[in-house]
Formats: C-alpha cells, sequence, structure tokens
C-alpha cells in the first residue's frame, strides 16, 4: 500500500493577497504609461500625415502609410548622421572600455601600492570641475574645436563605470586565482588577457551597454563643439528636423518623394523619432541577459 503525502501549501494571509493585488495594479499602470508613448510614436510613424495632424491616431496606425520611412531611406543627411553616429559610438566604446578596464583592473589588486591615492583622486574628480567655459577654451587651444575626435574622446573616462568594474573585480574573481597564476608563470598581462576578462563578460557588457547609449544619445557636446553638418551625428540633424516646420527636401534623391512630404510633415517626424531609437531597442536584447548580473555584482561591495 503506497502512501500519497500532500505537499502542504502555505497560503497567503489576507493582507498579503491584497498587498499583492495592489503591486499588481501599480505594475500594471507603469506597463501603460512607459509603453503607450512608444506605440503612439510607432503607430504614427505608419500612419498618414492627414491623421497624424487631426488627432485620430490612438493606438492602431490610422490610412496606413509608409511614406516616412521611404523618405529617410531617401534622405542622404540622414545617412550621413548614422556613419557619424555609428562612428562615434563604436569608437568611443572601445577606447571607454579600454581605459576603464585599465584603471579599473589595477584598482582591484591588494598589492598594488599606489591605489589608495588614485581612488582619492578619482573621488575629488567627481566633485570637482573646471566649468563649461575652461572646457571649452581647453578645447580650443587644442585645435579640437569642429574635430570628431573631441566627440570620440570626451567622456571617455567614467569614474563610476571604473568603481563597479572594479568591485565587480574584487568580488567575483579570487586573489588566490592570481596566486595560483603566478605559480604556473604567468604574467600579469596574460592574467588579465586570459582569466579576468573571460571571466567578466557580465559586467563588460553592462559597461559597453552605458557607453553605446551614453554616445549614441549625445546632444549638447556635438551641439556645442561641432560646427559643420558633415560632422553632425544622428542626434543633431534629427533635432534639427523635428524643429523645423518645413524640411530641407534637397537632399532628397527621389523628387516625388520630396513633392509629398509637406502632406506627411507630422507623420515624418514621427518616424525619424522611431529611426533615432531604434538601433538601441534592436541592441538592448543582445545584452539584456548580462545586465542584472554584472550591475547586482559590480555593487555588493566596495
Amino acid at each position: 500500500m503506497k502512501l500519497e503525502g500532500k505537499k502542504n501549501k502555505i497560503k497567503n494571509s489576507f493582507s498579503d493577497n491584497t498587498f499583492n493585488t495592489i503591486l499588481l495594479i501599480i505594475s500594471t499602470i507603469v506597463l501603460i504609461i512607459v509603453l503607450y508613448p512608444m506605440i503612439f510614436v510607432l503607430s504614427s510613424s505608419f500612419s498618414s500625415g492627414n491623421a497624424v495632424a487631426t488627432g485620430s491616431v490612438f493606438l492602431w496606425p490610422v490610412d496606413f502609410s509608409t511614406f516616412g520611412y521611404e523618405w529617410v531611406l531617401k534622405n542622404k543627411l540622414i545617412w550621413v548622421g548614422y556613419r557619424n553616429s555609428i562612428l562615434y559610438t563604436l569608437s568611443a566604446t572601445v577606447i571607454h572600455l579600454f581605459m576603464t578596464i585599465c584603471l579599473a583592473y589595477p584598482l582591484s589588486r591588494k598589492d598594488y601600492q599606489a591605489k589608495g591615492f588614485i581612488q582619492k583622486y578619482l573621488t575629488a574628480s567627481l566633485l570637482l570641475g573646471g566649468g563649461l567655459i575652461p572646457l571649452f577654451i581647453v578645447v580650443s587651444k587644442l585645435g579640437l574645436y569642429n574635430n570628431p575626435l573631441w566627440i570620440i574622446i570626451s567622456g571617455v573616462v567614467v569614474v563610476s563605470h571604473a568603481v563597479i568594474m572594479r568591485t565587480f573585480f574584487q568580488s567575483n574573481i579570487p586573489y588566490e586565482l592570481l596566486e595560483s597564476a603566478k605559480m604556473d608563470g604567468i604574467s600579469d598581462y596574460g592574467y588579465l588577457m586570459k582569466i579576468v576578462l573571460p571571466l567578466s563578460k557580465a559586467v563588460i557588457s553592462v559597461i559597453s551597454l552605458y557607453a553605446v547609449v551614453g554616445k549614441w544619445n549625445s546632444y549638447m557636446t556635438p551641439l556645442l563643439y561641432l560646427r559643420e553638418r558633415n560632422y553632425y551625428p544622428l542626434q543633431l540633424i534629427l533635432n534639427e528636423m523635428l524643429n523645423q516646420t518645413k524640411i530641407d527636401t534637397t537632399q532628397m534623391a527621389d523628387q516625388s518623394l520630396a513633392d509629398g512630404l509637406a502632406a506627411s510633415l507630422d507623420g515624418v517626424k514621427y518616424t525619424l523619432i522611431v529611426v533615432g531609437v531604434a538601433p538601441m531597442l534592436i541592441l538592448y536584447p543582445f545584452v539584456q541577459k548580462f545586465f542584472e548580473k554584472g550591475v547586482t555584482m559590480g555593487s555588493v561591495k566596495g
């Protein structure tokens, strides 16, 4: 005779159920608040200009139209902005990762004698700054005004990112691993490249995402330091177009699309918003699985 045991189920109290219900309602409301603007912008980009102008679009596209995307694909200026933004973002991210690793790794080592002084210096740099005008003068004197190189190298060292990476190294890579590697004759460079970095994919992915999003969305620095349109990143070009009541059609390869722009201007502006946001939305799912792990493990202790 087999005895079948019943699993004891812990029943939530009335207060727990009430609390969970309230949390569910609040989460649903927040989700709607966050998602609706994105859905509205996407729907408007696929709607006719008249439907957008008259406020007919609420949730789904009205008078479905792909005119805005056809216009964007054939606008040379937008592709110039895409080219520049991709160049700035990729270059800055590579430099940023290199500088962050070079700063964080020595600070994570117990045997690095100067780390106390450097950490105090970094903390001071978070509190003190020269200001915008002195920085502008220095950049101009260095010949970096209206120079894409400054857009790439500005902000490549972020102290908070170095702290996150340093803490990750300390929390997740035992110091005994270094001692074992030293006994096997591995150099400091070999230890960093062959052991530390392969074990740090999570935090590297998180820092990369921060750097990519920050540089892709960068607006003030290009606005202040660039003069020529050929150097403009996508964000500056989109801002110009979104603030204009009449968009310049001289960059259009297809005159028929230029002629139809006036009637679809409102819908095109929503298309420009989608164009600016889409690359980051596409990128995020690829690093999302590392995001939570990298942030939490990099901030456990310091």
